[in-house]
């Protein structure tokens, strides 16, 4: 799971991994220019999407989806167990990632908070 912030001052959100999950997806944190992200969705129906193929990171069929995936030409990052606390998020000009398909403790709580500050940063 990971606690997802946002930091109005330097414009980033940051989702920031917990205990194991460190280690399931091979970061502490990924930290985000708010000016990329475009969007947030609660979506727990992403965990029957296929993945792709596993760049780095762990997948074990209906325990955990976690790191790095590519699939067609887009790059994802994954970290899932239970995907009804699923949040993705859209990224656009990443340099590194297309979308964040991330689990949350609060999924409603998380879409409104980036949903509300990048709407903030657009006018």
């Amino acid at each position: 799971m990971a606690v997802i912030t946002v930091d109005r001052e330097r414009a980033l959100l940051t989702a920031e991994f917990q205990g194991l999950d460190k280690l399931w997806t091979l970061k502490s944190r990924l930290e985000i220019p708010l000016a990329h992200v475009r969007g947030a969705t609660h979506d727990p129906g992403i965990a029957r999407e296929p993945r792709g193929i596993r760049v780095a990171g762990t997948h074990m069929p209906g325990m955990i989806t976690a790191g790095r995936f590519r699939r067609g030409g887009e790059h994802l990052f994954w970290d899932v167990r239970n995907p009804a606390k699923a949040v993705v998020i859209e990224l656009a000009d990443a340099a590194t990632y297309d979308r964040l398909i991330i689990e949350v403790d609060d999924p409603r709580a998380t879409v409104a908070l980036i949903e509300q500050s990048i709407a903030r940063d657009e006018v």
